[in-house]
């Protein structure tokens, strides 16, 4: 199987330093100096076209813009990109959601694909006026999903759930292409949930013999449920030439960060009841030493960003032979980014995207239509 790459839309404002925020910081704590417009998210959107990424996350929170309006304006500003629309199945109802996803399916036809983000911050959720803990929360999407794909299947829905009641739902369309649903989660709660109802489960980068836990992990239950999925990665990624400049980079951007920004941030984050933000905590402890946990994977990111905490930092080759690794362990989709996201799009899809596709391990998405239409493949600069 081919591998795929997403990039990510920074909907909070980007810059040339890490832009924090998510995962129990509060809201307005992210920002920077591009600011999130439609315009410079364009131009990110239209360059991860251009290099062969697939999609792009846009992800979900107080701290960000609205994930479908934006995705929704962008998809007219570009041609094939994907959309993986990050969204929190407490704060709408199934069946708007559905039907939501069955609207955007039709007037960006195939372009849509869901993160159901089922929220790990009671505090956050509260301000949407979800009160829920984060066991029910959990229990709450697991009905949701449930009631979501039959719609999809065309069939008229009726559930008395223990929170999720609808009385004889049908959608007039059903989604064509369905919509993929991607899941992450590290707590036991979430990895039931996985294996029901999630086609991708997605991991934060940690180490590969954690992922490895976690992917056997995923499987067995998924198989206890006759299922089977595949499995995604979010990592940032600063790529170069050489290794040498590319940890060059990691140091700049760690000399950006302040004693009180990151003191401030961890006791923010140490507060999240997400696991998998507990394990991001403990790669790097809140220290500012031995930061490379894994060869060429650094955790200096989630010193000031909550979620997501680690980048691949190397060499264009380092960084192909850690995706193969991760690859080898039964990763098949990785979702990146980096700061400024522009840039960082251009320097792994020019530099990394091309070592890949000479292993066989990637093509670009628009390489079959344009051998059709003119003989010849995308451009991927060496």
């Amino acid at each position: 199987m081919n591998l795929t790459f997403h990039w990510f839309l920074p909907t909070y404002g980007d810059s040339r330093h890490v832009v924090g925020g998510g995962h129990g910081l509060p809201a307005g704590a992210a920002g920077g100096q591009r600011p999130a417009t439609l315009g410079y998210l364009t131009q990110i959107a239209r360059a991860a076209e251009q290099l062969g990424f697939e999609g792009a996350l846009t992800p979900t929170g107080a701290w960000c813009e609205d994930a479908w309006l934006t995705t929704a304006m962008l998809a007219r500003e570009t041609e094939r990109l994907k959309f993986l629309v990050a969204f929190r199945p407490g704060i709408l109802s199934p069946t708007l959601a559905a039907q939501m996803a069955a609207t955007f399916q039709r007037h960006a036809p195939g372009r849509l694909l869901l993160n159901v983000v089922t929220g790990g911050e009671s505090h956050e959720q509260r301000a949407y006026g979800d009160f829920l803990d984060k066991d029910a929360r959990y229990a709450r999407t697991g009905e949701f999903l449930a009631v979501v794909r039959a719609l999809w299947r065309g069939e008229s829905v009726t559930l008395d759930g223990t929170h999720i009641q609808v009385e004889d739902a049908q959608l007039a369309r059903v989604p064509d292409p369905v919509p993929p649903v991607y899941f992450g989660g590290s707590s036991p709660a979430a990895g039931e949930v996985a294996a029901r109802h999630s086609d991708v489960y997605l991991t934060w980068g940690e180490p590969p013999a954690q992922v490895a836990g976690k992917i056997a992990w995923i499987r067995e239950l998924a198989a206890r449920e006759g299922r089977s999925v595949r499995f995604g990665i979010r990592l940032h990624v600063i790529t170069r030439d050489t290794s040498d400049q590319a940890w060059a980079e990691a140091r700049r951007l760690l000399d950006g960060f302040s004693e009180d920004a990151v003191r401030a941030v961890q006791e923010g984050l140490a507060r999240s009841e997400s696991e998998g933000q507990r394990r991001m905590l403990e790669l790097h402890g809140g220290s500012t030493a031995n930061l490379e946990v894994s060869p060429n994977l650094w955790a200096g990111i989630g010193l000031v960003r909550g979620g997501a905490g680690t980048a691949l930092v190397g060499s264009h080759g380092e960084v192909a032979e850690r995706i193969a690794e991760y690859h080898r362990l039964g990763i098949d989709e990785f979702i990146m980014s980096g700061h400024p996201h522009v840039e960082e799009a251009y320097w792994f899809g020019e530099g990394v995207l091309p070592l890949l596709a000479d292993q066989g391990l990637w093509q670009h998405p628009g390489a079959a239509e344009a051998r059709s239409e003119s003989g010849q493949v995308p451009f991927v600069s060496r």
